[in-house]
């Protein structure tokens, strides 16, 4: 019996209402482990090393913003850092799902979750063939945010009752740091649809016609319809 690797990343908060950044998303990776990706992680860690960036954990956002160990590189070198990972995503055999929803200004932290529980349980109905043919579903995510690792336990549990927990370390496991792209690209979806891209990402990524074309249409090519 297959196993299947679901890595998870969020995008958001449960705070309060923020019209400057009213999404929310959760993004899952599905990973066969049959299909093995070793070659594809070790030719990234090369290039990266070549960079002086020995087992560096990419972190999509914060290249995008200019923050964290990004603050001091010049837009080039982030831009090469991101388009390696992004090299790597289409190499793999994965596929993804993004959940996401559009936060309104009365909503509290219960429908918040309601609202993401439903479109994660939907999704899981709609293919429970594929999860349930699985010997384990391990489901990866590094308890960032206490509400969606409850949510996870809750929906994976109910529905997947071959499914497994595993805390992760970001900097362990690319396919976390895919995971993390393609929600920081969904964020950057939404935004550019309602006019709201900052200037960091009209920096970084130039026209929007070049956003779609040499990333938003790449990534979409692996989602899971």
């Amino acid at each position: 019996m297959k196993e299947l690797s679901v890595f998870i990343d969020e995008s958001g908060d449960f705070g309060e209402y923020d019209d400057q950044s009213p999404y929310y998303i959760i993004t899952m990776v599905f990973h066969d482990q049959s299909i093995v990706i070793e070659d594809a992680i070790n030719k990234l860690d090369q290039e990266l090393s070549y960079m002086n960036l020995n087992e560096m954990c990419i972190h999509t956002g914060p290249i995008i913003r200019k923050e964290e160990v990004y603050e001091y590189m010049s837009i080039k070198e982030r831009r090469h850092i991101f388009n390696k990972l992004v090299a790597f995503f289409r190499q793999v055999d994965i596929r993804y799902k993004c959940i996401s929803i559009k936060k309104r200004k009365n909503d509290d932290v219960i429908q918040t979750i309601a609202q993401l529980s439903r479109k994660m349980s939907q999704f899981i109905k709609d293919n429970i063939e594929s999860f349930l043919s699985c010997g384990v579903v391990k489901i990866y995510y590094d308890n960032g945010q206490i509400e969606v690792s409850r949510m996870l336990a809750l929906v994976f549990s109910v529905l997947t009752p071959n499914s497994e927990f595993r805390r992760v370390m970001p900097k362990d496991y690319k396919l976390f740091q895919v995971a993390d792209l393609i929600c920081s690209m969904e964020l950057v979806r939404l935004k550019m649809e309602d006019d709201r891209l900052s200037h960091s990402e009209e920096l970084f990524f130039g026209s929007r016609y070049d956003l779609k074309r040499n990333y938003l249409r790449i990534i979409q090519r692996k989602e899971w319809k």
